[in-house]
């Protein structure tokens, strides 16, 4: 298979082992990787913040960078970039009477994955360790994100590969499907509600045995290792595919 890599402007920008440690975990099942080179912002921030004419550009220039046949699949390693793509899109497309807009960004909605997603419903991947070789012999804790869980339906997925990883141990996070605070301009816009939902987050992950916090969002492993670097914890966050592309002979860490 073919696979368009969605790298998300966090990860390019902050977590670029993150969009490696996906190339990786996806040529080693075999599958061929491109990079369209026009992609950019797929405009969330502009569109959850209610910069609906600003967005416009910026999605439209990510479906032109997606919207060919060069591909069979999409991929993302960001819930909240994916959620984007399949469901703002469109109602941005049709708010601002742009029909043929509306009709490509279904089009390219339908076949973008968050990476979970991908390897679970489309590449039959359910154990990472007998399938991609991960091992990653630490105790880590799993923050499931509010899109990938609202708005994608991850459910499990997520947490069931990282459970299969060799070596690993899972240690459930109290209150686990609690917002972190990010929510993207939310944490700037409204950052008193957002420190606290933060602090509650930490106080949770710190009441395991977890070395790391694990997730699928870099954008909220970002905002919870920033509350847990300040409080002075010992956990640290990183990101699932990381976890996921480690094996006894290479480590994926920032």
């Amino acid at each position: 298979m073919r696979i368009a890599l969605f790298a998300t402007c966090i990860v390019d920008a902050m977590y670029p082992e993150t969009a490696a440690a996906t190339v990786k975990i996806l040529r080693r099942l075999g599958h061929e990787v491109v990079f369209p080179q026009n992609q950019a912002c797929c405009g969330q921030m502009h569109i959850n913040s209610g910069y609906m004419p600003e967005a416009l550009p910026v999605v439209e220039n990510h479906i032109n960078a997606f919207d060919t046949d060069d591909y069979d699949v999409a991929v993302a390693p960001s819930g909240s970039c994916v959620a984007s793509v399949r469901h703002q899109h469109g109602f941005l497309a049709d708010r601002l009477g742009r029909p043929d807009l509306k009709a490509r960004a279904k089009r390219v909605g339908a076949r973008t994955y968050e990476l979970s997603q991908l390897l679970a419903d489309v590449l039959g991947v359910t154990d990472a360790a007998a399938q991609l070789g991960s091992y990653f012999p630490q105790t880590i804790t799993y923050h499931p994100s509010c899109h990938g869980m609202r708005s994608l339906k991850l459910e499990d997925r997520q947490l069931n590969l990282l459970k299969s990883v060799g070596g690993i141990t899972v240690d459930e996070l109290p209150e686990a499907d609690q917002c972190c605070g990010f929510g993207g301009t939310f944490s700037i816009k409204n950052s008193e509600v957002s420190t606290a939902m933060l602090e509650d987050k930490v106080k949770n992950i710190c009441s395991t045995s977890a070395s790391l916090c694990s997730g699928g969002d870099a954008s909220c492993l970002m905002h919870i290792g920033g509350g847990l670097s300040r409080s002075g914890a010992k956990p640290t966050t990183l990101h699932l595919a990381n976890i996921l592309a480690s094996t006894k002979d290479e480590v994926f860490l920032p």
